[in-house]
């Protein structure tokens, strides 16, 4: 528990007392943000504002995870919780972020609010994804447990495995699918970067509830009870994907105190491409996939906004659902103040987390007991 919240402090710290440096850094260089022409009105008043601010975050979640590291060391007699499954996670997150940052520094370069292509950026993103996704079903440990399987999950592995299509198929098939969910998931916490704060709020909600589902399969961890009971949990490393969720809700919350209404800082196509990274591969490593569509409710419904949206435009011949998607822009038009939109939306978030972790605990409650 020490690690974790070790984890958690020195990612807020980095990020409440760095984002400032990191702000000044910017305007120095004048890497301010373009805003797109067809956007709220409202919103052109926040041309120039710094971006980029994402490599705080990521910074601030590295950071603390290195030191979470170094006191379980000094504390276990030289043994610290760092794995692969933490490490491959920390690869997603900076590969990703590093996608975003190219896109970012694009728009700046270029003085435009477009960055990558389409292509270049799925390219990006592709590439990274696909090197995840081949790694985690690599590296078992002692009892033959990889970061990783070719199961689909909800709350555990379900019955479902594309292992049933024998092996070569069915790792391609896998890598299909985390790619699939990479790149959802990353794109729909990029949509969701719309407004002072939503996101990172947002964020702070769905990566809290990872923060306790890592912690409670640690503590229900297979080795620690009874193997093959339905209570127990056969998640490879998760008390340092616990320590790492900690940093990111941490650094999240740092970086909030200066992203939010009025923003001095944006956190770009950086932070939201690596959170989004982040919260799929969370959700591929705890074995619960299905269940993050639940945990992170509040990306999926701004990302369905848009899909809707542009679905009944083509099909309805140029009629459109909602004012302007994605969704928060749809209020801003209907004359909502923004920072009122902002806690709405937060506070949807937290019903869909809490309902996540409703969910999850429910199960465990049902299962067979131990013993």
């Amino acid at each position: 528990m020490i690690p974790v919240m070790v984890s958690g402090g020195v990612a807020l710290a980095v990020s409440l007392f760095g984002t400032p440096l990191f702000i000044r850094f910017l305007v120095r260089k004048q890497y301010g943000q373009f805003i797109r022409q067809d956007g709220p009105t409202s919103h052109h008043v926040k041309r120039g504002t710094p971006t980029m601010g994402g490599v705080v975050i990521i910074v601030a979640t590295l950071l603390g995870y290195a030191v979470a590291n170094v006191v379980s060391f000094l504390r276990n007699d030289g043994v610290a919780p760092m794995s692969v499954s933490g490490l491959l996670l920390l690869f997603l997150i900076v590969g990703l972020g590093l996608v975003g940052f190219a896109d970012d520094f694009t728009k700046i370069s270029r003085q435009r609010s477009l960055g990558l292509s389409p292509i270049a950026k799925i390219i990006g993103q592709g590439g990274v994804g696909i090197v995840f996704s081949f790694l985690v079903l690599q590296f078992p440990n002692k009892d033959g447990i990889t970061p990783a399987t070719m199961g689909i999950s909800f709350l555990r592995d379900t019955g479902l495995s594309l292992a049933l299509f024998g092996t070569a198929i069915g790792v391609l098939l896998f890598m299909v699918w985390a790619n699939f969910l990479i790149t959802a998931w990353s794109n729909a916490v990029n949509l969701t970067d719309g407004l002072d704060g939503l996101c990172t709020g947002v964020s702070i909600f769905a990566f809290g509830a990872y923060v306790l589902i890592t912690m409670w399969q640690f503590n229900q961890d297979c080795h620690n009870l009874l193997a093959g009971s339905a209570r127990c949990y056969t998640t490879r490393d998760p008390l340092d994907l616990a320590i790492i969720t900690a940093a990111i809700v941490g650094a999240c919350l740092g970086f909030l105190w200066w992203n939010a209404s009025p923003a001095k800082i944006f956190m770009g196509d950086t932070g939201s491409l690596a959170l989004g990274g982040a919260l799929a591969g969370l959700s591929i490593l705890t074995r619960t996939e299905l269940l993050a569509v639940i945990i992170g409710g509040m990306f999926v419904v701004i990302v369905a906004s848009s899909v809707i949206q542009i679905g009944f435009f083509k099909i309805s011949g140029g009629k459109r659902v909602f004012r302007m998607a994605p969704l928060h822009h749809h209020f801003e038009l209907a004359g909502w103040q923004e920072i009122t939109i902002v806690i709405r939306f937060w506070l949807i978030a937290a019903v869909f987390a809490a309902i996540g972790l409703a969910i999850f605990y429910a199960q465990w409650i049902a299962s067979e007991p131990i013993g």
